[in-house]
């Protein structure tokens, strides 16, 4: 949606000399050579400098020094001074919208490959996740609220092994470079660990160990870890502040397990509080589990309401796990028209009902 609105700025703003052009010699030949528009054309060059490149603001300068020409032979005004005068006009602009292109164009490399670094880093941060493992189908879904932006605050990572696989969700406290800073401790440490610890009690704690250390001014990340172990046909959570975990059940059913008191956050364990409680809920073949940070229930409407994620979950049962997700978040864009003010991260798991090829 943002993509369409920024091309058919750029196809306004291409047309936008010719049209100013066109305009004025209108206006010229109408009002006749008393009314002295003539150096208007110089408006020309000067939107051409805005988005193209110095070539072509260089063709719509010839361009406009040659309808200059035509309109003042037209008002009988190129033996006079206002004659000279609109020309000169149309030079002089034409040179400044030449130059300023030129510095335009090396911007905007510049940028480009401060970008190309980033995408990379975004991608070393947030990589690919595995999307099989064993009956278990995963799909992930992100959206930045910074503009140009594909990693945030938000993160996400998957660790499978052969008889378990382990999920984080979270979302860091903050926006911009150092949430996606402490984002990127968050992920270090879980693909590590994940393969390493017990259980998720001890993941949790070191995670938070990681994050303590890395965190000042009493900022701190909400996660949520969990374990799906298909044999057992069960799934583990650890909550550390974080929204509830959405199950959708064959038949349709959705629940939200949660503990029987939350934990902090990571990075406040120094604070005291309850310890991180691991609680457990049943998944079985045709069930599916949701991870979710809060920029997708607090996702709001014209009319300031919440998006209501328990009443979307038919949107999980179509199609395979990753295009159920994409309708999902397609869904969450055109209930806020849009517009996105936080953060959005979705991963889901789907337990499909056999093994067979195709399946899911």
């Amino acid at each position: 949606m943002a993509e369409g609105r920024r091309q058919r700025t750029y196809i306004v703003l291409a047309l936008l000399p010719v049209l100013v052009m066109a305009l004025v010699a209108g206006v010229d030949v109408l009002a006749g050579p008393e009314v002295g528009f003539l150096p208007l054309v110089s408006l020309g060059p000067a939107f051409a400098g805005l988005v193209g490149t110095w070539r072509r603001t260089v063709v719509v300068g010839a361009l406009a020094m040659l309808l200059c020409t035509g309109l003042g032979l037209y008002d009988g005004l190129l033996d006079g001074r206002r004659g000279y005068t609109a020309l000169a006009s149309v030079a002089g602009v034409t040179v400044a919208g030449v130059v300023a292109a030129i510095m335009r164009g090396r911007r905007e490399e510049e940028l480009a490959s401060v970008r190309s670094i980033a995408e990379v880093a975004q991608r070393v941060l947030l990589r690919p996740v595995p999307r099989s493992a064993g009956p278990l189908r995963v799909a992930v879904s992100y959206t930045s609220a910074v503009a140009e932006a594909r990693i945030g605050g938000d993160l996400y990572e998957v660790a499978a092994a052969p008889d378990r696989i382990r999920l984080i969700v979270g979302d860091v406290q903050g926006k911009g470079l150092a949430a996606v800073e402490t984002a990127s401790v968050v992920l270090g440490t879980f693909r590590e660990a994940a393969y390493e610890e017990p259980d998720l009690v001890a993941l949790g704690s070191r995670l938070e160990r990681s994050v303590a250390r890395e965190l000042e001014d009493e900022k701190f990340v909400t996660a949520i870890l969990a374990e799906v172990r298909p044999k057992e046909r069960t799934v583990h959570f650890l909550n550390h502040g974080h929204p509830p975990p959405m199950l959708v059940r064959r038949d349709g059913i959705v629940d939200f397990p949660t503990p029987d008191a939350y934990a902090l956050p990571l990075g406040l364990a120094a604070h005291g509080g309850e310890p991180p409680g691991l609680f457990s809920a049943a998944f079985a073949p045709g069930d599916q589990l949701l991870l979710y940070t809060d920029g997708v229930t607090e996702a709001r409407n014209g009319e300031g309401d919440f998006y209501p994620l328990k009443d979307k979950s038919a949107l999980l049962r179509t199609g395979d796990a990753q295009t159920a997700l994409d309708t999902l978040r397609e869904d969450v864009d055109r209930y806020t028209s849009g517009v996105q003010d936080d953060d959005a991260a979705m991963l889901l798991v789907r337990y499909r009902h056999g093994r067979g090829p195709g399946r899911d």
